[in-house]
């Protein structure tokens, strides 16, 4: 789009289906790296992709080429694909449906991307599920119980 400019920053936060523990160390980088290499080859900035063995999070710098929700789609679908076709889980992955996603300002990316990048010490004291609720409490953004997420304790 000519003469269109502009730079929206998204965190991206999206569970293995039922939150299982299936993201193992000894590969899970790799799957990450690949998540990114979706991100850009789609003309967007991956600006870190990390997380931990049951859920991820993408922060991406997001232009108007795309929508967030089919860059999502497709970053989903491709690391799945690749996570079954190397056959690196028992049976057959998933991930689990939608996504929660939270804008940020420019001066924040540090803060953000510091976030993202110390999840396996974040994770030792707080459960996903409370990460999950604070983000939606901290953006004020309304849900349901029913369809936040496949909640195996719920």
């Amino acid at each position: 789009m000519a003469n269109t400019y502009s730079q929206i920053y998204f965190q991206v936060v999206f569970a293995v289906k039922f939150r299982h523990n299936l993201l193992q160390k000894p590969w899970r980088d790799e799957v990450f790296k690949y998540m990114s290499g979706i991100i850009t080859e789609k003309g967007q900035k991956a600006i870190i992709v990390n997380g931990v063995s049951d859920h991820v999070h993408l922060f991406i710098g997001l232009k108007p080429s795309i929508s967030l929700s089919d860059l999502v789609r497709d970053v989903k679908n491709n690391s799945s694909n690749l996570i079954n076709d190397m056959k690196l889980t028992r049976g057959k992955f998933a991930w689990q449906g939608g996504f929660g996603a939270f804008s940020y300002a420019p001066s924040a990316i540090n803060n953000v991307y510091n976030y993202i990048l110390n999840q396996e010490s974040h994770h030792k004291k707080t459960l996903f599920k409370l990460e999950f609720l604070d983000l939606l409490q901290q953006f004020e953004i309304e849900y349901n119980d029913k369809y936040l997420f496949d909640w195996l304790d719920a």
